[in-house]
């Protein structure tokens, strides 16, 4: 199995779970600070971080999988080819882990899935959506899959790749300078502007960005500290691209 999985990082977890439930995630854990959230499609747990600290706001990517010794395997059988998603079983602070590293330098965990099944009661249109920012995106494209990702086409060829995971959630490469790092958004295949309305009446400031294949709508990050939109980068959610 796989499934996306990102970590954010932030010290508003209230805000971010009152965004989330209004988006249409369900709460699925909460221990010590831990807290998971299951979408239509896909995960996203959210991490205390000290405010002010470097690590407050940032999003980690990340998967789940159901056996670590397996997926290890089958991704460096996957990767050998082209010398690329190495993966490494590994103890970390968490316990049993898998670190996968790309050639850029960029890596990340995959987690042991835990027993039982999605949120029945999330939104079925929204999948959550992690962002691997890369100025080699041929080889991050390859480690993802490597790792077993099902690669999307899109309407146009662009340098970029969209993929989905086998038990929820999409994984992107963007082309990105500097060192690599992870992103976080949504997709949602349903009403895009009732959403915006629900979100709206929530309470949340929205705004909204057409493209040729995809319509955007931009949300009021909470780590942004009430700052408006235009001054801090929003929780974006994306209509998934039509041919």
């Amino acid at each position: 199995m796989l499934r996306v999985r990102p970590i954010h990082f932030t010290s508003r977890l209230d805000q971010w779970e009152r965004l989330l439930g209004d988006l249409g995630l369900v709460k699925t854990k909460d221990d010590a600070g831990w807290r998971e959230f299951d979408a239509g499609s896909g995960r996203l747990a959210l991490h205390p971080a000290a405010a002010g600290s470097a690590a407050d706001g940032t999003t980690a990517f990340g998967v789940e999988v159901g056996d670590l010794a397996e997926f290890a395997r089958r991704t460096n059988e996957a990767g050998a080819a082209s010398g690329n998603a190495p993966a490494e079983l590994i103890q970390a602070e968490h316990g049993d882990s898998c670190r996968i590293t790309g050639k850029d330098g960029f890596a990340f965990l995959a987690d042991q899935a835990a027993p039982g099944t999605a949120g029945a009661d999330a939104d079925p249109a929204l999948a959550v959506v992690e962002v691997w920012f890369t100025e080699d995106t041929a080889a991050a494209a390859d480690t993802l899959r490597s790792i077993g990702a099902r690669f999307r086409p899109e309407p146009e060829e662009y340098e970029t790749a969209d993929f989905s995971a086998k038990n929820g959630g999409v994984l992107m490469v963007r082309p990105g300078a500097g060192p690599a790092r992870a992103g976080l958004g949504f997709e949602y295949d349903g009403d895009l502007d009732a959403l915006r309305d629900r979100l709206a009446a929530a309470g949340h400031e929205v705004g909204m960005t057409e493209e040729a294949y995809v319509r955007t709508l931009h949300v009021a990050n909470p780590d942004a500290g009430g700052r408006p939109l235009g001054q801090h980068p929003a929780v974006w959610i994306s209509t998934p691209p039509r041919p």
